[in-house]
Formats: structure tokens, C-alpha cells, sequence
């Protein structure tokens, strides 16, 4: 796809969206369902259904997906599906490109061996990794625009209000 084929699939929308905001409100959805007796869960997304379980830190075997491995995962893909929405719109060819994403967490906290410790992810980095026969100010650009517009580290630099319920 190119910057004219991108542009015209997304006039349409653009212009439904600034006509009528609410149209732009996208629901997202997730569901875990918890089974048996294990401390494990099935999530069914696009690519199929993910067993998540305990990570090793908080004693996991390691044979189940981490929640906080599937969040960065979806950080990458967001930034990555982004760059490449950015530098299509600016007429940029990438070469080699990768999206990595690192975080930390301490187990501690979710262990509640320390009540002083955050339970939850307490940093990530993004780091994009391409080439590209774009200048250092357009590749530095398009950097940027990536962080500005991938919903998912938007979410994270902003966080929303999260409720809490039971059903």
C-alpha cells in the first residue's frame, strides 16, 4: 500500500468521524475464562485462544503466557502497525523494521511479600529499529508520530479510569 491508496481508505472515515464524533468510539473486548482447577485462563482473540498462567516469578511453570509479556506484545504491535501507517503516509520505504518491547515488574508486589512495592509494570521502552533511505530529522519524525498516535502506549503514558465490578 502506498501514501494515495492509504489516504483513500481512510478519507472516508476521517470525514465520518469529524461529521459524527460518536462514530468514532470504538469498543474493545476481552474475556478470560477461568477452568477447572488449574490457576490459569483461556482468552480467545484474533490469532486464536491464549492460555495465561503465573508467571515463573510468581510460580509459574512457564508453559502459559504472561499478562504482562501479552501487554507488551500488544505495545509492539500497535507501535509497529503504526510506524508503518506513518512512514506510508510520508512516503517512506522501511527496511529490517522491528518493534521491541521491554518492561519490569517486581514480583514482590504482586506476591504481596512488600505492601511498599508496586504490583504492576513500573516502566516500558520502545525502541524501533529500522532503515530507511529517509534523512535522521524524517526517521526522527516518524519516531515520534508513532509514539503520538499507537493507541496502546498513549493508554499507557495517560492511563484511563479503570472500574471494577462483579457481574
Amino acid at each position: 500500500m502506498d501514501s494515495t491508496e492509504l489516504r483513500a481508505l481512510q478519507k472516508p472515515l476521517k470525514d465520518a468521524y469529524r461529521e459524527d464524533p460518536a462514530q468514532a468510539l470504538v469498543p474493545a473486548r476481552a474475556v478470560a475464562v477461568l477452568d477447572g482447577q488449574s490457576i490459569g485462563v483461556s482468552v480467545d482473540g484474533f490469532a486464536g485462544t491464549t492460555r495465561a498462567g503465573l508467571h515463573p516469578a510468581a510460580g509459574g511453570d512457564g508453559t502459559e503466557a504472561c499478562s504482562a509479556d501479552m501487554l507488551c506484545e500488544a505495545v509492539a504491535a500497535c507501535a509497529g502497525v503504526t510506524l508503518r501507517s506513518v512512514a506510508t503516509a510520508m512516503g517512506v520505504e522501511l527496511r529490517n523494521a522491528s518493534v521491541t518491547v521491554d518492561a519490569h515488574w517486581d514480583a514482590r508486589g504482586t506476591l504481596g511479600v512488600a505492601r511498599e512495592v508496586p504490583v504492576g509494570i513500573t516502566d516500558v521502552t520502545i525502541t524501533f529499529d529500522f532503515s530507511s533511505d529517509a534523512d535522521e530529522a524524517t526517521e526522527a519524525k516518524m519516531v515520534s508520530l508513532a509514539e503520538r498516535y499507537c493507541v496502546i502506549a498513549q493508554t499507557l503514558q495517560t492511563p484511563p479510569k479503570v472500574s471494577v465490578q462483579r457481574a
